[in-house]
């Protein structure tokens, strides 16, 4: 989808060329920093749309599964009533009812797909965030200096620039760690309404069991 290209982009951006190259490095590196906010809040937006449309497709794959099994039960009273014809009908029914379930289940899993992806590309833009907020302050001091002296070798570039990364380094590692725990709650409560569907899943068995029993 565009927003994840979008995304792309801005996570594959080069702070460092870009503000090299640009006539304003202040100005150019507070309009990536806004322009990754922005895209953040569209793809927690999106995020949030797509885990809903997971819940719908699955309560949706639910109740063609839970018809499927309803008409196969019918199926088997008209045995009992050793009414072939009623029964035929009744198979043909939940025939019709477990291919719209396959149906739903692919457009789960495709689903699932695209909430990974998504929940990928929102930590990764939140790291690229914080990295750009954590250099932004150095990298246009240093570039600023850089320019106005004019007198900055290769060497000592290099070595400037390895000491301003050194000062950033314990802000990224804290934004990406911070990153991870975010995911690690995002699992977190993914698994704990997969657990919940699957305890549905078997009570309704069990009801189903019994009822048939």
């Amino acid at each position: 989808m565009a927003l994840l290209e979008r995304v792309s982009t801005l996570i594959r951006a080069n702070l460092n060329d870009l503000i090299d190259k640009a006539e304003e490095p202040e100005k150019m590196i507070k309009q990536v920093i806004l322009d990754m906010e922005n895209q953040l809040l569209q793809v927690k937006t999106q995020v949030a749309i797509s885990i809903a449309d997971q819940h719908v497709l699955h309560n949706k794959l639910k109740e063609n599964e839970e018809n499927e099994r309803q008409w196969v039960r019918r199926a088997e009273m008209a045995i009992d009533k050793h009414d072939d014809a009623l029964a035929r009908t009744a198979l043909e029914r939940s025939m019709s009812y477990k291919a719209m379930a396959a149906g739903f289940r692919q457009q789960v899993e495709d689903q699932k797909t695209q909430v990974e992806n998504l929940k990928s590309a929102l930590l990764k833009l939140q790291q690229k965030l914080e990295e750009a907020k954590a250099k932004s302050d150095t990298l246009i001091a240093f570039n600023k200096a850089s320019k106005a002296s004019g007198l900055v070798d290769a060497d000592t570039h290099s070595a400037a620039f390895d000491r301003m990364k050194e000062k950033v380094r314990h802000t990224e590692a804290t934004a990406a760690a911070t990153a991870e725990l975010a995911g690690d709650d995002l699992e977190e409560q993914f698994a704990a309404l997969e657990k919940q569907s699957e305890v549905d899943r078997l009570l309704n068995e069990l009801k189903s069991k019994r009822k048939v029993g």
